[in-house]
Formats: structure tokens, C-alpha cells, sequence
């Protein structure tokens, strides 16, 4: 697949939303981690910020305390999601497996 040539102020742009992006998700990382914000408020927040639809389900997880790459791994392949999907790509089903498994096992 070819892309269009861009010129250096498009470019520019595109690299500067693309840092915004990688901020907004590294910072949702990181409230995960602390307990700030919860799994389903993620997924919610998803729907309407196309930052965190990109984010992949399985850096979702990792950033969950006590789950690191093998869990997470795990729980991905026990709830029948793929280890490349992203959050946007969930569907009802698994978002809502999703949030009951992490309730039950948290």
C-alpha cells in the first residue's frame, strides 16, 4: 500500500497527533496501574477517544497490578480474544467478559 506524499506541515502534524496519542495512552497506563481509573471506564472512554480504541488489549491488561505479559496472555486466550486486538476492536461479548473476569479475579 502506497501512501500519498505529505508535505512537511502535514507531516508535521501527523507526528505531533501521534505524540499526543502515545501521551494520552501512557497516561491511562499509568492510572491503571495506580488504581485511578478502573478496566470497563477505559473501554467506555474507548467508544469516543480514538487514542484508547487503539490502545491493544493486551498493554490494557499488563498495566493492571499483578499482570504482566504470561497473565495477561492467559487471561486473553481463556476469554477467546486475539492478541492483537485492540480495544476498539472488542466486541460487546468480550468487553463485557472482559470486565466480569477482571472483577472476579481482582
Amino acid at each position: 500500500m502506497n501512501l500519498p506524499p505529505l508535505s512537511q506541515t502535514e507531516r508535521a502534524e501527523a507526528l505531533k497527533k501521534a505524540a499526543a496519542a502515545r501521551t494520552i495512552r501512557s497516561g491511562i497506563k499509568r492510572e491503571l496501574k495506580s488504581g485511578e481509573v478502573s478496566v470497563a471506564s477505559v473501554i467506555a472512554a474507548a467508544t469516543v477517544n480514538p487514542a484508547l480504541g487503539r490502545l491493544k488489549v493486551t498493554d490494557l491488561l499488563e498495566a493492571l497490578p499483578g499482570i504482566g505479559k504470561v497473565r495477561a496472555t492467559v487471561i486473553m486466550s481463556e476469554l477467546g480474544i486475539a492478541p492483537t486486538r485492540r480495544v476498539r476492536g472488542l466486541g460487546v461479548h468480550q468487553r463485557r467478559t472482559l470486565v466480569d473476569y477482571l472483577g472476579q479475579k481482582l
